[in-house]
């Protein structure tokens, strides 16, 4: 049973995880490199401590620093968060090796489950469909690639093995550009995640990405909170969740979530995790991959089932039985959470680096906001640019929408630019609002500057309507009235007639 927890990560997921802990009583110790030395995670920790220089390299990623930091504080186990050393199954088991509980899966899980194409072999095994593509476990080089590859068919996708984020992922349409995204593919994994090994996997077209949110204890407890709609995408980046997703009516839905706990289960999974499927046009869906790990998008799960998800990881990782069965888990209303990033929509989406000088954060009914900025905080270069993370809770899905358009109308962040006109121009956006989207929408059929074009369109109209009424309104008030001949009114007159006479 441990007592303090350290938190190897940064940000706003790092800001989570303390408040987490600080609500069931746990103590907290923050790291950090030499740009967050004024983070607001560091602020917000019982114990901070100095990991080393702003590149990811020598600070974040060091599991030597940050295990002899857990031993020096007295800090008996770890919250990975996500990214960085999430999904190391290196880092767990030293942890393990060292006494500390790893708040995650199993090393043995995260080795099986973080090679994809270990995942691949390991899922089929269990009858899981996957989409199609290179099954080979190992090492496979180019020119092994380049002759499987007509095998699957075009257009295909370069995936690293290790990692995630769309690192490493390249789109083939033809055996000629191939040779030279391979080397591309292979440098860019290389360089995230020190794993230059790829495998080739069809592109589904059209296709939407659902994820469902599975954890396990040590009982043999498996189950799953439901799934999450990952569509709305850039670069193989999520842009935008919500939860539930529209595309999946109630047979699909407990259809996908058994064939998620069976994934796990075919690992001896523990702790959080996510199973990620490509469902077709068609309704069929394929196990993409698995992230053992708490993800970016977590929150909109919890607004909807009403379950504290990272409160659920400290508890099974002290050894406990889930808090919910299967039948226990019940959804209510719908969720959507918009990342808020420091990024120049207007430019490509280019990160925009500098202080933020003033910041309002959307408050009232059904909204969160889980950010780790605050006003005189830099936006360095060294890390993701995620500002925070904008959710909202409606009843349904449409009062979701306008209760996210509000939000985001009154978010004010100023000192850097943010996407936040992308996300207003979405919610407005007549596929967006129907539901009809899927991976390419973004990049095929979305366009920022068309969209506002268009709104413009209607903002012309509309000011042209209020010139004519208020010109109107002018000229009604400038009416000249002619006086009467007489300099008083007719009952004035009429007064002084009588007084005459009498």
């Amino acid at each position: 049973m441990f007592t303090k927890v350290l938190i190897a990560n940064r940000g706003e997921i790092a800001v989570r995880i303390i408040r987490a802990c600080r609500e069931i009583g746990l103590e907290t110790v923050a790291v950090y490199s030499e740009a967050d030395r004024s983070a607001l995670h560091v602020r917000y920790a019982d114990e901070a401590y100095l990991l080393g220089p702003a590149p990811s390299r020598d600070s974040y990623l060091r599991a030597d620093k940050i295990i002899d930091i857990a031993r020096k504080s007295g800090a008996d186990a770890v919250h990975p968060g996500y990214g960085f050393l999430a999904e190391r199954e290196d880092f767990a088991a030293a942890c393990e090796d060292t006494g500390i509980t790893f708040i995650g899966p199993k090393p043995s899980a995260i080795a099986a489950m973080g090679d994809k194409g270990v995942a691949r072999a390991t899922v089929v095994k269990a009858g899981v469909p996957v989409v199609p593509g290179t099954e080979d476990v190992g090492n496979m080089t180019d020119d092994d690639l380049l002759a499987v590859a007509p095998q699957i068919g075009f257009p295909l996708l370069i995936k690293a093995t290790a990692g995630g984020g769309g690192k490493g992922m390249r789109e083939v349409k033809t055996i000629e550009e191939m040779p030279n995204l391979l080397k591309s593919a292979r440098r860019e994994a290389e360089s995230a995640f020190g794993d230059g090994n790829v495998y080739l996997e069809k592109l589904v077209t059209g296709a939407r990405h659902i994820e469902f949110q599975i954890m396990a204890d040590g009982k043999g407890n498996v189950v799953h909170f439901g799934e999450r709609e990952c569509s709305l995408q850039r670069r193989h980046q999520k842009l935008l969740e919500e939860a539930p997703s529209a595309a999946l009516d109630d047979d699909l839905r407990q259809r996908m979530g058994s064939v998620a706990v069976k994934a796990a289960q075919a690992v001896d999974y523990l702790n959080a995790g996510t199973i990620e499927f490509l469902l077709d046009k068609d309704k069929n869906f394929f196990f993409l991959e698995m992230n053992t790990r708490l993800q970016v998008e977590h929150p909109i799960t919890e607004m909807v089932t009403g379950i504290d998800i990272v409160k659920e990881q400290i508890r099974v990782a002290r050894g406990r039985a889930l808090s919910y069965k299967q039948e226990d888990v019940k959804f209510n209303g719908h969720a959507i959470e918009c990342r808020i990033n420091a990024e120049d929509p207007y430019n490509n989406f280019m990160p925009s680096t500098g202080r933020i000088t003033h910041s309002l954060i959307p408050t009232g009914p059904g909204v969160r906001v889980d950010t780790g900025v605050y006003p005189g905080f830099e936006i360095t270069p060294f890390y993701d640019p995620m500002i925070a993370k904008l959710i909202v809770w409606g009843e349904t899905r449409a009062q979701a929408i306008l209760r996210m358009r509000r939000a985001l109308e009154e978010y004010r962040i100023v000192g850097v630019k943010t996407n936040i006109p992308f996300h207003q121009t979405m919610m407005d956006s007549h596929r967006f609002m129907g539901g009809q989207y899927d991976t390419r929408f973004v990049e095929e059929r979305f366009s920022l500057e068309e969209a506002e074009e268009s709104r413009a369109d209607f903002g012309e109209i509309a000011a042209v309507l209020a010139t004519l009424a208020a010109h109107k309104q002018t000229e009604r008030s400038a009416q000249i009235v002619q006086r009467n001949e007489r300099d008083a009114s007719n009952w004035k007159w009429v007064g002084r007639w009588e007084r005459m006479h009498r």
